[in-house]
């Protein structure tokens, strides 16, 4: 499903115009993205949990090349499944 398509959804199931669900949408997206900068937790209940975590630096290898290059550290996003939702999609 995309954004276009949950958009779409959302406005026939609230009786809101498109544009509006669109808006809806990309409020919780930023507010979510906001929240994941900040290295706050994102728990929605039945759903999962978005949560940031570092990644040390580490050594990797050019695939193209086979040169050795650095990695350097990072900070990156994570999605823990809920239990509900992981039994639904299980069935």
């Amino acid at each position: 499903m995309t954004k276009k398509e949950l958009s779409e959804k959302l406005s026939v199931e609230f009786g809101s115009t498109k544009s509006e669900a669109e808006k809806m949408i990309n409020f919780i997206f930023e507010e979510m993205t906001d929240a994941l900068v900040k290295k706050d937790e994102v728990s929605i209940a039945g759903f999962g949990k978005f949560v940031t975590s570092e990644r040390a630096a580490r050594d990797g290898v050019n695939p193209a090349t086979g040169a050795k290059i650095k990695i350097p550290a990072t900070t990156v996003a994570k999605f823990k499944v809920a239990k509900q939702l992981k039994d639904a999609v299980a069935k």
